[in-house]
């Protein structure tokens, strides 16, 4: 019996994704608790600023 390579290890699209999934979630999870820490007024003023750096009307 024969056994292949792909049926021992994950191919490496699997990996890629897997870590792709772990650095996403990462990255959701700072966002999350780094505006819970935040004064509202930071996050508002930082909105503000990206909507004026996008060219959104804001006011």
């Amino acid at each position: 019996m024969t056994t292949t390579a792909n049926a021992i290890a994950p191919s490496a699209a699997t990996r890629e994704t897997r870590v792709l999934a772990v650095l996403t979630l990462a990255a959701g999870l700072a966002v999350v608790f780094l505006t819970g820490f935040a004064h509202s007024a930071t996050i508002h003023d930082a909105a503000h600023d990206t909507r004026h750096a996008m060219a959104f009307p804001c006011h």
